[in-house]
C-alpha cells in the first residue's frame, strides 16, 4: 500500500513491515515477501540492495531474508530517548519481585494492532510468548481491552466493565493457553498512554491469583500515571 509519501520509500518500509507479526520472527523467502507486501519481485530486489547496504535486511545463506542489525540499533535509541522506559521499567521489575506473571507495557499501534514496547519475564519456569517489539491484536487480550475501553471509548459490555473496574482480565483470547490482566496508564493530559499488563499460562490464573495480581497491577498503573503527571481514574 503506497501512501502520499515517496513511493520508493513507502515500498521499502512495506517490505520491512512484512517481518512484523506474532510469535518468533522467521526468515522469509522472496516469494513470501511478495505475498505479504503485494509487490513485484523485481521491484523488491531493487529495493533490497539499499535495505541491505544500510543493514536493515540481511540475506541468509539459504537465500531467505531477515531483519538486519540496524532496526535493533534504532530500537535501542528509541528506548534510551523514550521517557516511558524510565517511568515504566522500575515498576515492571517491582511486579516481578512481587511474584506476578510477566509484566509488559502496550500502546496502540494502529486501528487493529497494539505494540508491546516494554517487557520483563517473570520468575516462573514457564512463560507466555510475548516480547518487546511484538505487534498483537487490539481486539484480543486484556491490554487490548484496556486500550479500546479508554482510548476511543469502545462500546460493549466488557469495555464497560473495564472502565468501571479500571482493569480487565482475559482468558485464552489471544492464545488459548494464556491469560492476562491489564490496567490503564494516563499522561499529563489525562489521555491514555498505554496499558500495563501481566500475562502467562492460563492454568496459573486462579481466582486467588487474579485477585492478588489485579490489585498489584492497578496500583502499579497508578504509580506510573502519577510519575507521568497524570491522574488515575477515581
Amino acid at each position: 500500500m503506497v501512501s502520499q509519501g515517496v513511493a520508493a520509500v513507502d515500498r521499502a518500509l512495506t517490505i520491512l513491515r512484512a517481518f512484523e507479526g506474532e510469535g518468533d520472527p522467521e526468515p522469509l523467502t522472496l516469494a513470501a515477501l511478495a505475498r505479504r507486501t503485494g509487490l513485484y519481485k523485481s521491484t523488491m530486489l531493487r529495493l533490497m540492495v539499499s535495505l541491505q547496504a544500510f543493514g536493515y535486511i540481511v540475506q541468509l545463506p539459504d537465500g531467505r531474508y531477515h531483519l538486519g542489525p540496524t532496526p535493533f540499533r534504532l530500537g535501542s535509541v528509541y528506548q534510551r530517548g523514550n521517557r516511558l522506559y524510565d517511568h515504566v521499567m522500575p515498576v515492571l521489575r517491582t511486579l516481578v519481585a512481587q511474584g506476578t506473571e510477566s509484566p509488559s507495557f502496550h500502546i496502540r499501534h494502529d486501528a487493529k494492532l497494539r505494540l508491546c514496547v516494554l517487557r520483563i519475564d517473570s520468575q516462573h519456569s514457564t512463560l507466555d510468548r510475548v516480547s518487546a517489539g511484538a505487534l498483537l491484536p487490539l481486539d484480543r487480550g486484556a491490554a487490548g481491552t484496556i486500550i479500546l475501553a479508554f482510548d476511543g471509548a469502545q462500546l460493549g459490555e466488557k469495555y464497560d466493565r473495564a472502565r468501571e473496574a479500571n482493569w480487565a482480565v482475559s482468558y485464552g483470547e489471544r492464545d488459548p493457553d494464556c491469560a492476562g490482566i491489564a490496567s490503564p496508564v494516563f499522561g499529563a493530559d489525562d489521555r491514555l498512554v498505554g496499558a500495563l499488563s501481566v500475562s502467562g499460562p492460563k492454568l496459573r490464573f486462579t481466582d486467588d491469583n487474579v485477585h492478588k495480581m489485579s490489585s498489584l497491577v492497578i496500583e502499579a498503573a497508578r504509580r506510573i500515571t502519577h510519575s507521568l503527571g497524570g491522574r488515575p481514574p477515581l
